[in-house]
């Protein structure tokens, strides 16, 4: 069925394309036997279309990796700084989650530590949708704010960095070696909203892989089991991500993504102070309105990285 999917996916909207070149056709032959206003303006309508729809299908070429059309994981991690950088991790979870609804996918939040005083210590989103992981995996990496803080009694502007990862949702069709001996299971309390129930009893599942030391948690649902299955799942699909990274390492496949070691790795910065700018570093595309970018518009910048790195992007 899955392949049946993705095989829709790219028959549909091809068809598409090719019905709505026909019509024009059609048009541009109406019109050189008799020339008509309205006619003129359809035209340029269906062409404006048809150049959106183009755009679109060749966007659509360049997610051609083996997992480009999975459902995504994302998980977010603020970096040093306390606060000010958990403030910037949550505002990264509401850009994505935001950007994940304009695309009409499902968005499901497993695993949500808050901080102490404001922002989030992490969280992980499960966000489903066609091409999900294939559209995210340009977000992977180093995200870097710099404001004036909120936090801050002398109004001094602060720089503040956030990490996110980004893993395909794999399924059991993929054969990932998980023997019991090496998981350690820990249960907790889960932290926020989610009643008496959710405080008062040990629901949350953390899995730890203790060969590559790899950490999952879920507390999204009240079942200690039904966490864990999420958990395990979770855990499939960061080893996967590992096993793959590896093997692309081994092979050199990803030294044309690399970013600069000399800006620690950051693929973007958001500057709120003392101009307003979002600059992704890898395909330098500079976006004024930040604003606009917070509030989920990230497919200009997405849609540069694929056409700069294409099949190439890990």
């Amino acid at each position: 069925m899955a392949e049946i999917r993705t095989l829709k996916g790219w028959i549909t909207p091809y068809q598409q394309l090719v019905n709505r070149l026909e019509d024009s056709a059609g048009l541009v032959e109406l019109l050189a036997a008799e020339p008509d206003a309205s006619l003129e303006t359809e035209l340029e309508q269906e062409i404006a279309r048809a150049d959106r729809e183009i755009e679109r299908f060749q966007l659509q070429t360049m997610l051609q990796g083996a997992d480009d059309g999975r459902d995504a994981l994302l998980t977010i991690h603020p970096g040093a700084g306390g606060t000010e950088s958990q403030d910037w991790a949550e505002m990264l979870m509401r850009m994505y989650v935001r950007w994940a609804e304009r695309k009409g996918f499902t968005v499901s939040i497993l695993d949500l530590m808050a901080g102490e005083e404001a922002g989030i210590k992490s969280v992980t989103i499960e966000i489903k949708g066609q091409y999900a992981y294939g559209f995210l995996k340009a977000e992977k990496g180093v995200h870097r704010l710099v404001r004036i803080s909120p936090f801050d009694s002398q109004a001094r502007r602060h720089t503040s960095f956030a990490s996110v990862f980004v893993y395909p949702d794999i399924d059991d069709t993929i054969e990932i070696d998980l023997r019991d001996e090496d998981i350690k299971m820990d249960v907790f309390r889960a932290s926020g909203a989610g009643g008496q129930h959710v405080n008062k009893t040990s629901s949350a599942v953390r899995l730890t892989h203790i060969p590559t030391g790899t950490v999952v948690s879920c507390q999204q649902e009240r079942s200690q089991f039904k966490n864990k299955d999420t958990a395990m799942k979770m855990l499939r699909a960061a080893l996967y991500q590992l096993k793959v990274e590896e093997q692309e390492a081994a092979s050199a496949l990803v030294e044309a993504t690399k970013t600069d070691n000399s800006w620690g790795n950051q693929i973007r910065s958001y500057v709120f102070q003392p101009y307003t700018m979002v600059n992704d570093h890898r395909t330098e595309l500079k976006i004024s309105d930040v604003q606009k970018v917070m509030d989920g518009d990230l497919d200009a910048f997405i849609e540069a990285y694929l056409k700069r790195f294409g099949a190439k992007a890990a």
